[in-house]
């Protein structure tokens, strides 16, 4: 069987994954969304879409991702705010040449900013 499933509190639902899938970035990672501008630290990462139907139908459809592809949760910031971004493999590249973000929870769940990435804190992994 290639397939696995999970819960996802999102989405309000058991959503239905390939057992195994390749995320381009780690959490800690520091990354930039490719079309809008913001940037971010990932704390988890979705194997596929797991988010609301509405959310993802809200997404004009010329610019609708796929949903077969990791989606990453993201304590994002752009110049006006700080927020939690959900987002596409496909539409984020790395950044940790950008430096550390300004996130007011990356304290909560990240330590110090090194060597271009976040170290998660001490029993935050599951």
């Amino acid at each position: 069987m290639n397939r696995a499933s999970f819960f996802s509190p999102q989405a309000g639902r058991v959503i239905d994954a390939p057992r195994q899938t390749r995320a381009r970035f780690a959490i800690g990672d520091v990354v930039r969304h490719k079309h809008h501008d913001f940037r971010g630290v990932v704390f988890d990462i979705d194997p596929v879409f797991a988010n609301s139907e509405e959310w993802y139908q809200s997404i004009p459809l010329d610019v609708r991702p796929g949903r077969e592809q990791p989606y990453y949760h993201l304590l994002a910031e752009n110049e006006d705010s700080s927020y939690v971004a959900y987002v596409s493999q496909q539409n984020l590249t790395g950044d940790a040449e950008g430096g550390p973000v300004d996130h007011p929870s990356l304290s909560q769940i990240f330590e110090d900013f090194r060597n271009g990435r976040y170290q998660l804190r001490r029993g935050m992994a599951h």
